[in-house]
């Protein structure tokens, strides 16, 4: 009988992680010999673990190639050829490290499986020692894969033009209208330390914050940093701001770092900066980040929003985009000539005014967000946009007023 597969793995702990363990599929239907295998990798470099005590057919093979294991170890002596096979479609499908394993080191067969990408050849006795060697190769060849691999995820930065200019509720409703909208994996990521409170703002409660990714860039990874998100219903994964005050600083290698592994993971990266200006000189502000820049329409945060752009965000090539919070058309007789004037630009985005939504998004906005609010239909175009979609028609009043 086909049993289903037999899950174990290692404490969700960064702490406890050390070197950042791998995660294997071990595949084997004779149940002794897999055993042995499974005995002689546990340690401190074999993570989470998933046991398959068959061959998979083709639907699960994609399957097992979808979740993107970082070894698979294949019993070869159950049945060779469906073995190779199966290693030969791995290899093909997934950057994963192969190995394979035998009660004995038949030399035509070695070569059939070093033919079909196999990079390990495994004999009983299984030797605990020479396994984590073997591991420790995989760990490596991870290493330098991910670290010649293109950072994709694209950089939205959400920046305030002053404090109180709702950067917070912006950035986290447009993140959650991304993950609904794009269908692609979407990570926000709170950086408006230590005070930010983008996860109270999505009604969530995370154990670990961006402060444990900061602290550990020396040893952060994909695995690592799953380990610190939370989930919003959305899809949304959400890296949030400590639950209590913080004091640390914030090396530009270390946020570096941490964006170079999400961009990795994740398509999109929407990021809440606050109004801080430590952050201009990181990675955050890059050229082919996407700056939203978040202003009242009032004289001060326009004379502040000018003085960002003409000397931090008016690089030739630089992706800008003016979002007016709050807007109204005739807040303080400042129409869209006199603000695109104090701007040196027009803006790409105007929030209404509604202090109703407004009050009930900041109680409830994870709700609110999917709702058919004016400042919802904003941020949801605005979402729409980001990730290539044509903008909703706006929807046409009836006789009386009503939708």
């Amino acid at each position: 009988m086909r049993n289903s597969e037999l899950p174990t793995s290692v404490s969700q702990d960064p702490d406890a992680l050390g070197t950042s363990p791998l995660s294997v599929a071990l595949i084997g239907p004779d149940e002794h010999r897999r055993n042995a295998v499974a005995e002689a990798i546990a340690g401190p470099l074999c993570g989470t673990r998933r046991e398959l005590n068959f061959y998979p057919d083709l639907e699960e093979a994609q399957k097992l190639i979808e979740r993107s294991f970082d070894v698979v170890i294949v019993d070869l002596d159950s049945n060779p050829e469906v073995a190779l096979d199966l290693v030969e479609s791995i290899c093909a499908n997934m950057q994963a490290t192969v190995m394979v394993y035998s009660a004995g080191a038949d030399a035509e067969l070695m070569i059939r499986c070093m033919r079909a990408g196999a990079r390990e050849f495994l004999t009983q006795p299984f030797v605990p020692a020479k396994l984590a060697e073997a591991l420790v190769r995989a760990s490596a060849r991870r290493t330098a894969t991910r670290a010649t691999k293109k950072a994709d995820g694209k950089l939205l930065v959400f920046w305030g033009a002053k404090g109180g200019a709702g950067v917070t509720t912006l950035s986290s409703m447009f993140a959650v209208w991304l993950a609904r909208e794009s269908g692609k994996k979407v990570l926000f990521i709170d950086f408006d330390l230590p005070l930010g409170d983008a996860a109270l703002a999505l009604g969530l409660a995370g154990q670990y914050s961006t402060i444990e990714a900061l602290q550990n860039f020396h040893r952060l990874d994909a695995n690592f940093l799953g380990r610190l998100l939370v989930q919003h219903d959305s899809g949304l994964s959400v890296l949030s701001s400590p639950g209590k005050l913080v004091r640390m600083d914030m090396p530009k290698e270390s946020i570096d770092k941490l964006l170079w592994v999400a961009r990795q993971e994740f398509d999109y990266l929407v990021i809440d900066t606050g109004s801080k200006m430590d952050l201009i000189d990181t990675a955050l502000f890059d050229l082919d980040s996407v700056v939203y820049l978040i202003t009242d329409v009032n004289i001060p945060e326009l004379r502040n929003a000018n003085r960002l752009i003409t000397e931090w965000l008016a690089a030739d090539g630089r992706r800008l985009e003016i979002v007016l919070n709050r807007y109204s058309s005739s807040s303080l007789g400042v129409d869209d000539d006199h603000i695109a004037k104090a701007l040196t630009r027009h803006a790409q985005w105007r929030i209404p005014e509604d202090h109703g939504a407004a009050r009930k998004m900041q109680a409830t906005p994870a709700t609110v967000a999917l709702s058919e609010s004016p400042i919802s239909g904003v941020l949801r175009q605005m979402a729409r946009a980001a990730c290539g979609m044509t903008a909703v028609p706006e929807k046409k009043k009836g006789k009386f007023g009503f939708f």
